[in-house]
């Protein structure tokens, strides 16, 4: 029934009414009634399917379309986090002259897949959540809406302040983070990971619920787990290059300093990249 309707991605609950497909319950919600009159006023030879047949539209309001490439854009922009970037660049000036390179590169890689793991794991949480409500619609519209307020906040921060960014880890925080920074062992690496993705999510968290909502309307959970990892791959992939870097050589004095010669850049990129997501999403049906 799925090819012969058309339907690309199969879903529960589907309701098929003459020439008509409607998948999820949002579409079932705003459109089967709309569906019903129409098909009552279709002549009884079309209405036994001589006419070709056609998947019902998507929920109109939201796009909800979810292409790998646009998982890849999403999350290279979420990649460009400088709350991330700061703690491990931090922790390894503070590692670099008292442990070894193989030292260094564990610590290194704990912090990483500390991140990453408490990443995807919000992500299974949140898509989890948004199945079980049946909102993803609303949810990705109050998400693109939070992305583009939180861009225009990068953009004015960018072009006003050279430091005390509002998208920040919060002043309130850092004693604590720094407490594990001294500390510099695996299990306090680990730690300083899962607060920080705790911490950084107001720096770009409008993007990754805005990802997570457009997977909830057309995958299932199992489905989402791949495109879950893909995302969060891309997302730490920076922080692995700044690790490499260190641990072959480059000193992390440089990469720092690096950093904070372009922080008001990289912000204003950030805040660009998710205003054109939050429009995308928001205005993607009327452009489709």
């Amino acid at each position: 029934m799925d090819q012969n309707l058309g339907i690309a991605t199969a879903g529960v609950p589907t309701i098929i009414i003459g020439n008509h497909a409607l998948v999820g319950e949002d579409q079932i919600r705003d459109q089967l009634v709309q569906v019903i009159i129409e098909e009552q006023a279709l002549p009884a030879g079309e209405a036994n399917g001589t006419v070709n047949i056609t998947a019902a539209k998507n929920c109109p309001g939201t796009f909800t379309t979810l292409t790998i490439p646009l998982v890849i854009f999403c999350a290279g922009v979420d990649s460009i986090n400088p709350c991330a970037f700061t703690v491990l660049i931090i922790l390894l000036l503070s590692i670099i002259a008292l442990q070894s390179r193989r030292q260094v590169l564990m610590v290194g890689i704990t912090y990483i897949a500390a991140v990453f793991l408490f990443y995807f794991i919000s992500g299974i949480g949140v898509l989890s959540f948004v199945h079980v409500s049946g909102v993803s619609s609303l949810i990705a519209l109050a998400a693109a809406i939070i992305a583009i307020v939180l861009g225009v906040v990068n953009i004015i921060e960018a072009a006003i302040k050279k430091e005390g960014f509002i998208l920040a880890i919060p002043e309130s925080k850092k004693p604590v983070i720094e407490r594990y920074i001294m500390t510099a062992t695996l299990p306090a690496a680990f730690v300083l990971g899962v607060l920080v993705g705790i911490f950084e999510l107001p720096c770009t968290g409008g993007i990754y619920l805005t990802i997570l909502s457009l997977m909830s309307s057309t995958l299932t959970l199992s489905e989402g787990i791949p495109y879950l990892l893909l995302y969060n791959f891309i997302f730490i992939l920076p922080l692995i290059l700044i690790l490499l870097a260190v641990v072959i050589g480059i000193p992390p004095e440089r990469v720092n300093a690096w950093r904070l010669e372009n922080r008001r850049k990289l912000r204003f990129a950030i805040g660009v990249a998710m205003i054109l997501v939050g429009v995308f999403i928001i205005v993607g049906p009327l452009i489709m």
